[in-house]
Formats: structure tokens, C-alpha cells, sequence
């Protein structure tokens, strides 16, 4: 998906583009649009682990292309109805993958992380760098 959105950009210079998916077992969880959605993931996530996948794909001046693929493991806390219905409420859901925002309120659930919290973002920010200067960029 990184991948493709760079081709979607046609503007010069170094462009960055990200795309980050959630897997529970092997279910891939959707980027939640509606409550309904965002209810199913919470129920599936809570008290137990899921894994992260954030690709990065970085286009140099050139027009060369590097990317990769960052995995990180998130353990959620076992949530009550009463917290899961809490955190619905925000709204803070929309549009994440998985259904919940690590960086937000959501990490009051996060009992484990294993890998790249920026990834888990939506930006593997170490990995991004090191992609960028492996194609000649300097800051």
C-alpha cells in the first residue's frame, strides 16, 4: 500500500509515504469507519496480543524506491463493557486501524509493546530515517 501511494504523488524530491495494518491471529482488522466495526475489534483485542504492520516506502529525487516493512506486537489489557463503551464514545477510533489510537486515549489499555511504538503510529520513525539516508539524504 506504501507503495502505491507513492506512485499516486508525482512530486519531486525525497516523498515518504506510510500505511500501517492491524492482524489479530490471522484476521486483519479494517481501518474502522463505524461503531459497529470499531465495537467487533475492541471485543477481539481485548486481553490478548496483535500484531502491527507498517510499511514504508521513501522515493528519492532519482526516482528510486526503497521500502520496508516494520512488525510490532501490542498486548491489550482484558477491557469491561464499561471501558470499551467509554473509549467508543470518543470517537477517537475513526479511521485507525484495528479501531483504537495508541498515541491517544487508548493507551490506557496497552499492557504490552513489543517493537516500534512510532510504527505502531503510523510512522516507523528510526526506520524512515535510516531509508531516507540510504538514499542519499542528509538533514
Amino acid at each position: 500500500m506504501a507503495t502505491e501511494k507513492l506512485a499516486a504523488c508525482p512530486k519531486p524530491g525525497f516523498v515518504i509515504a506510510a500505511d500501517t495494518v492491524v492482524a489479530a491471529g490471522a484476521r486483519i482488522l479494517p481501518k474502522t469507519e463505524i461503531l459497529a466495526e470499531a465495537a467487533k475489534c475492541l471485543r477481539l483485542l481485548s486481553g490478548r496480543r496483535h500484531r502491527v504492520y507498517t510499511g514504508v516506502a521513501v522515493r528519492a529525487p532519482d526516482g528510486k524506491i526503497t521500502s520496508r516493512v516494520v512488525i510490532s506486537v501490542v498486548g491489550f489489557a482484558r477491557l469491561s463493557e464499561a471501558q470499551a463503551q467509554e473509549y467508543l464514545a470518543t470517537s477517537e477510533w475513526r479511521g485507525k486501524a484495528g479501531g483504537y489510537a495508541i498515541q491517544g486515549k487508548a493507551a490506557a489499555f496497552i499492557d504490552f509493546v513489543s517493537g516500534s511504538y512510532s510504527g505502531i503510529v503510523g510512522l516507523p520513525l528510526h526506520e524512515t530515517a535510516s531509508l531516507l539516508r540510504g538514499l542519499g539524504w542528509r538533514p
